[in-house]
């Protein structure tokens, strides 16, 4: 694909709705201009109708002279929308769930009545010159058919773009693919992928949508969400980079740790070292075969270097470790060992790690190096 993929990242707007999450106005400014470095094309920066506290903070946004466009979030209501305009955004996001089950349970409507409520709000927003996306909450659980009448009376009615939103997060990469490939044969407009993580596969079915022909992703720093969280904003940006190969590829990603870092105390919510793309001990290896591996090319285990994403690579030392990893540690402090030696060691630093229950530190490695010595000599003398 040579086509543009571009970014809509809603930290400030789904990430915050994570359970216990708040961000106080500064920190909402500045993950904004961190987002607007890391070259987001589009900031969903919050909910103006809230109220003025946050009207204000989007407004703050709004004048930070960012290049990336900011959108304001509403449901399908004139004031909503007016409470946006207010607010001095470019775009809006336009919200109405579409799935019988939230038409019936939740609005208490009908397919009708979502479809007026919708085109209404979506020729105001027109009229007012806005960018429009019409999000169609919980469209992986809608009617097809439905679905395409509210795609095309979205567009006919002014939208930019439709968002198509796997809100509970139940769909599968494949269904993904087929549905989005669908809608986009049938409807000549904009998608946008908007994934949850229920089942752990919102990146995944993120990708799978712009592989079908959605041209905009939505995502999360930290997969920051409702529930499971969204799709996660550094998850998606490795894989347009890793997975899809794109040739347009200009995401600022030394910048992804710092952003990564800010929101996670921000949110407080710690980042797990194993954490794809930003887990601070991705680039570990211990287990005897990827640590030769590594030693000797990292592409062998690495499809991406270390320093790019601003970490490290390090060969731990434990129960899983081989010879080849023994001798480069200890290379490293000028110790050369001969086969004989590192054999014997080896048995010391499997034996010691299975008892202590996790990997060694450089200090106990080099006292077990020396009462290996310490052995060998002592069996010479007898």
């Amino acid at each position: 694909m040579n086509e543009k993929i571009k970014l809509l990242d809603t930290t400030l707007r789904d990430g915050e709705q994570t359970a216990g999450v708040v961000f106080a106005n500064e920190e909402k400014v500045f993950i904004a201009k961190m987002l607007d470095e890391l070259g987001v094309d589009q900031i969903e920066a919050g909910i103006p109708v809230m109220g003025d506290d946050e009207k204000e903070v989007i407004k703050k946004i709004v004048k930070s002279n960012l290049k990336a466009s900011i959108m304001g979030w509403n449901r399908a209501v004139i004031k909503d929308i007016q409470a946006s305009i207010d607010c001095g955004v470019d775009a809006v996001a336009i919200s109405i769930s579409t799935s019988d089950i939230h038409i019936t349970h939740k609005l208490n409507s009908t397919r009708e009545k979502v479809l007026e409520q919708m085109v209404q709000a979506t020729e105001f927003a027109k009229s007012n010159g806005l960018y429009i996306s019409v999000n169609a909450e919980d469209a992986s659980r809608t009617d097809e058919d439905f679905l395409i009448t509210f795609f095309k009376a979205a567009k006919e009615a002014g939208a930019n773009r439709i968002r198509f939103c796997d809100t509970v997060g139940t769909l599968d990469p494949v269904t993904t693919y087929n549905k989005i490939k669908l809608l986009k044969e049938t409807v000549a407009i904009d998608i946008e992928m908007h994934t949850h993580n229920d089942l752990g596969m919102a990146t995944a079915n993120a990708i799978a949508g712009a592989m079908a022909g959605a041209t905009y992703l939505g995502a999360t720093v930290n997969g920051l969400g409702e529930r499971a969280g969204n799709a996660s904003l550094e998850e998606v940006i490795l894989s347009l980079k890793h997975a899809m190969h794109l040739d347009n590829f200009d995401y600022n990603i030394e910048k992804m740790k710092d952003l990564c870092a800010y929101v996670s105390k921000a949110s407080n919510r710690e980042i797990p070292p194993w954490k794809a793309v930003i887990g601070e001990r991705i680039f570990y290896h211990e287990s005897g075969i990827h640590a030769d591996g590594a030693i000797k090319n990292p592409l062998t285990y690495e499809i991406i270097k270390p320093e790019e994403l601003g970490l490290e690579r390090k060969i731990l030392i434990g129960k899983h470790s081989g010879s080849a990893a023994i001798k480069n540690k200890l290379s490293a402090v000028n110790i050369h060992l001969d086969d004989c030696t590192a054999y014997r060691l080896l048995e010391k630093v499997r034996n010691t790690a299975i008892s202590l229950k996790r990997t060694l530190t450089d200090k106990e490695l080099l006292g077990l190096y020396e009462e290996t010595l310490l052995e060998g000599n002592l069996l010479k003398e007898a």
